[in-house]
């Protein structure tokens, strides 16, 4: 029997159904403007005395994850009926197979990020506005792109980098600008990339230094945030700039120890696989990770090449570093679609294409 809106209501409210799944009745074609997600939506239950707004395909049924509807309560709100709405979240699969909300993220924890013969970025834009919906402190290191990309990439899964910025929660070091500001300061000034300009670029320490003092904890007025989080994107580039693994490594042994093991943090950081064999310097760092993680998560290219409607796999594992012969590891492999606001995922041969 189908989910009534009463039942939705009260599950949102903590009393949840037993019912896996919702079913909605298909929307007429008028166009409404939901005020909570300033977009165009589809009325859905159009006539109804109680109605949502959602973006959904369209047909005669529906059948909607409950764990992919997000709850926006006390706003005002563009349609009658109960003051609460369901919105689509952004990334609610990948918050399913990781068993994690932003209201229930982990504290002390180490994710890795791997992307082998394929682009891993949408798992940094995933990360970032996962903890900044968490209500974390976040100091983002950003080496590959500008602020604006990660900007315009975060309004798309419903944060503003702008905002959190400017409100104190998002701290970032644009690496591509300050590669160019470091060289027009006077040595005796520190920086965090000052080793873009010494002979043997091995000391980390000032960047070290950038991220302690974004994160460190505050007494005064300011907002309590929840956690520090450090998000490295990625540290592949820093092997690229001339910096040996033994001091990145060493550099993320430091964040490890002050952000997770004093702070309660996590620290979550992106290292490509080149994949060739004669890279002992990615080897080396990747190896060194891997054994330090908590959780990884290696987004890979397909072995047949190309594909249209299937972009890659996501294997994701979860380890227990200090607990090595406790429990075994546990790992799944998925493959994924990458979308314009969402990443779908599903089992190999599983895509609605090939179905």
């Amino acid at each position: 029997m189908p989910w009534s809106w009463e039942a939705l209501w009260e599950w949102n409210a903590g009393k949840k159904p037993a019912q896996l799944s919702v079913q909605v009745p298909r929307p007429c074609a008028r166009l409404c403007t939901c005020a909570e997600c300033d977009r165009s939506a589809r009325s859905i239950g159009c006539g109804q005395r109680n109605r949502a707004c959602a973006l959904l395909p369209r047909g005669p049924v529906w059948w909607v994850l409950p764990s992919s509807l997000r709850c926006i309560r006390d706003s005002p709100s563009s349609h009658p009926g109960p003051p609460c709405v369901l919105e689509l979240g952004m990334f609610p699969e990948l918050n399913n197979l990781l068993n994690t909300t932003p209201e229930g993220a982990e504290q002390g924890k180490l994710t890795l990020l791997c992307d082998a013969k394929t682009d891993g970025s949408f798992l940094v834009h995933h990360f970032l506005s996962f903890y900044l919906k968490a209500n974390c402190k976040v100091c983002f290191v950003a080496l590959v792109q500008s602020f604006s990309h990660y900007n315009i990439v975060g309004q798309k899964l419903g944060v503003s980098l702008t905002a959190a910025r400017e409100r104190g929660q998002l701290v970032v070091l644009e690496g591509l600008k300050s590669a160019v500001d470091v060289f027009f300061r006077p040595r005796e000034e520190p920086h965090p990339l000052q080793f873009l300009r010494e002979a043997n670029a091995g000391d980390l320490q000032p960047l070290y230094a950038f991220v302690r003092d974004a994160l460190q904890p505050v007494d005064s007025g300011e907002a309590a945030w929840r956690c520090p989080v450090l998000l490295v994107d990625d540290l592949s580039v820093l092997l690229s700039l001339g910096v040996g693994p033994v001091a990145v490594l060493d550099f993320v042994h430091y964040c490890r120890a002050t952000v997770c093991q004093e702070w309660k943090g996590n620290v979550v950081c992106l290292v490509h696989d080149s994949g060739d064999t004669e890279d002992e310097e990615s080897d080396v760092l990747l190896n060194g990770l891997s054994h330090q993680s908590h959780l990884i998560l290696r987004a890979e290219g397909l072995a047949t090449g190309f594909c249209k409607d299937v972009h890659g796999q996501l294997r994701i594992l979860w380890r227990r570093p200090l607990q090595p012969n406790t429990h075994q590891d546990r790992s799944l492999t998925y493959q994924y679609k990458i979308q314009d606001k969402s990443v779908s995922f599903f089992a190999k041969g599983m895509s609605p294409a090939v179905l």
